[in-house]
């Protein structure tokens, strides 16, 4: 019976300068027998000469001159072994400030972290500036190991206050998976096995930590990817489109779409050197060949027709500067994201980020190793997810397009917005937007307060979010009435109703979507402060979108209702045939056919029309409003 393939843990070491890194890593490498006879003999002799007690493993790694010389790492060190349960690739990476963008470098495909803490000094910057690393580079899995603890007597108490100043600090990272172990790399304390001189100590030893470590579950398996390499054509009657799958998995027979063409097809075939494949998934390098005929060259994404991924040109991302030579606003870049490169260009700075104390502080320029927050305007569109979500179509390098040397790595937020542009002061009561130049803000005439007393109801924006189809209109239509019905003051906006008038100059690009739901938040605000119930029913298809309307209202007076219905329920329903067209290239850039719906993250309110009938959906809203006391029962309204 054949045995089941290893998996394969990438992990980087890190910490402050002279913390152990490469000694812990030449440990494991003799520990798991990974390193021939000659090898340990060559460095046992260089030991010698430099009259060492113990063999230092480090020098393992640490293969250039500069670097056994000074006894420090400074490139960084890849390395490889394999246990009976598990296949390692280890990066080695330098632990002095100035090579910092060596540890970006070596920890950007890790999947797990390994900071070592020396226990002579206890937790320091460097330990706390590769932490804040780790955690914006999102490696799922982080190990603080407590090394040299033979010099402090294995002392318990040293121990617990290292953990206990880490966890102080750690608690302001994105990091959930944190484990402390107390080790010795130069005895092999705690590395390989237990050790006896440690009894207080009950986890396990790093290698088996490392052995156990679920990391299936950290990678992306959802969001098919698959950025084109090269066509390859070796007859005529073969075509294929080769490279790697980023992310997801995909099986022949499912249907897929063309980006940036939106043209859509099934996948015909998946073949590698060995035969074809029933699936592809995340890591591995296939050709795909479809059923269609189409335009297709390297640069392009293959993705599931019914997962799309963002689309834009503008973005925000945070950027880890690595160039001796500081920062150009405006200068010209080559962009790298998967296989496709775009000119791009640094528009704005929104803040350096302090490693030592992660404040945010606002400056002119990036020196070497700083990191912070940027907005990009490329010259042509890109295909991404948020890193958080993906990071393997999230990430990014900056190239300088005169020497060719990569000056930055970023990791993509989301698409930018340009509010930037205009300045507004923020008056009582509201939150600074953009405004045309030459105005003044005058107050209303009369006070939102004072209408809802005369309304007897608070004012409140009901903001109906969902696939065209979905059912959001004939909801949001069928509540005003009801609540008309029972004397509250209503205005209700609708997509169709705004782009008859209000943005009838809008397509339904990227942009334009975004300008759309800018004024539909703006003119819902409008009513809003003359005190009425507001009915929004927009798809409005960007969470980031909805959250810059959320935060045009007080808290509370925003919800946020997502009227769920499954994408193929409704272009069957397609009322105003808008699926049909977008299928037929009339329309491009429509939501569900070839631009991407994002889900709300934490709506206040569910409503699924598949399962509910409109009665009940009314009913759900309505018993919300009563609720939270937006409304009171119509019974209940003469005696308020």
């Amino acid at each position: 019976m054949p045995t089941a393939e290893k998996s394969l843990l990438r992990f980087v070491t890190t910490g402050s300068v002279d913390d152990g890194k490469s000694t812990l890593i030449g440990r494991l490498l003799y520990e798991t027998k990974s390193i021939y006879e000659d090898q340990y003999e060559a460095i046992e002799k260089t030991s010698r000469k430099k009259g060492l007690k113990e063999v230092e493993l480090a020098y393992l790694l640490d293969g250039l001159a500069a670097e056994r010389e000074q006894g420090i790492t400074i490139d960084v060190a890849y390395r490889y072994f394999e246990t009976p349960k598990r296949k390692f690739i280890i990066a080695d990476s330098p632990g002095h400030v100035q090579y910092t963008k060596n540890m970006v470098t070596g920890a950007s495909k890790a999947d797990c972290a390994v900071i070592l803490i020396d226990a002579r000094n206890g937790v320091l910057t460097q330990s706390k500036r590769h932490g804040f690393l780790i955690s914006l580079l999102q490696i799922p899995h982080l190990i603080v190991a407590v090394n040299k603890m033979d010099l402090m007597d294995y002392d318990r108490s040293v121990f617990d206050g290292i953990v206990n100043d880490y966890q102080q600090f750690s608690e302001k990272l994105d990091i959930h998976n944190i484990v402390y172990i107390p080790v010795s790399a130069l005895k092999g304390d705690n590395v390989a096995v237990k050790s006896p001189k440690m009894p207080w100590y009950e986890g396990s030893p790093l290698l088996a930590m490392l052995e156990s470590l679920n990391i299936s579950a950290d990678r992306n398996l959802v969001d098919f990817r698959f950025p084109v390499q090269h066509v390859l054509r070796p007859h005529a009657d073969f075509r294929g489109y080769s490279g790697s799958v980023v992310s997801g998995t995909i099986s022949p027979g499912e249907e897929v779409a063309v980006l940036p063409s939106g043209r859509t097809t099934q996948v015909k075939s998946i073949t590698t050197y060995d035969g074809d494949l029933k699936e592809a998934f995340a890591g591995q390098a296939v050709v795909l060949a479809l059923a269609d005929e189409i335009d297709i060259s390297r640069g392009d994404m293959i993705v599931r027709r019914k997962n799309l991924p963002q689309i834009a040109s503008r973005l925000e991302a945070i950027l880890c500067w690595m160039d001796d030579r500081p920062m150009m606003l405006e200068k010209s870049f080559v962009l790298k994201h998967t296989t496709r490169t775009v000119r791009a260009y640094i528009k704005k700075i929104v803040y350096r980020i302090d490693v030592d104390t992660l404040h945010r502080q606002p400056v002119d320029e990036f020196g070497l190793n700083d990191i912070g927050r940027v907005e990009l305007s490329l010259s042509a569109p890109i295909f991404f997810d948020a890193y958080k979500i993906n990071a393997a179509t999230g990430r990014f390098i900056l190239i300088d397009a005169e020497t060719n040397r990569t000056v930055a790595a970023g990791m993509i937020r989301d698409t930018a917005r340009r509010l930037e542009d205009y300045v507004s002061e923020p008056q009582a009561g509201r939150t600074a937007e953009p405004k045309s130049p030459h105005t003044v803000w005058r107050a209303l005439n009369i006070g939102r307060a004072e209408r809802e007393r005369q309304n007897r109801h608070q004012a409140v924006v009901l903001w109906f979010t969902g696939f065209s189809g979905s059912g959001k209109s004939t909801i949001a239509m069928a509540l005003e009435r009801k609540l008309f019905d029972i004397g509250c003051k209503t205005a209700l906006l609708d997509g169709d109703l705004l782009r008859h008038g209000l943005c009838s100059d809008l397509t339904f690009s990227a942009a334009d979507r975004q300008e759309n739901i800018r004024r539909a938040g703006q003119t819902a605000k409008l009513f809003f402060e003359h005190g009425l119930i507001v009915l929004c029913a927009f798809i409005s298809p960007f969470r980031q979108d909805r959250e810059t309307v959320r935060r045009l209202f007080p808290e509370g007076r925003f919800v946020e209702i997502y009227v769920r219905c499954d994408l193929d329920e409704c272009r069957r329903r397609d009322p105003n045939g808008l699926y049909r067209k977008a299928e037929n290239g009339i329309i491009s850039g429509f939501t569900g056919i070839d631009s991407p719906y994002e889900e709300p993250v934490k709506p206040e309110l569910i409503v699924d029309t598949q399962t509910l009938s409109l009665n009940d959906c009314i009913h759900e809203v309505e018993q919300f409003m009563l609720h939270q006391r937006l409304i009171i029962r119509p019974d209940n309204r003469e005696g308020r």
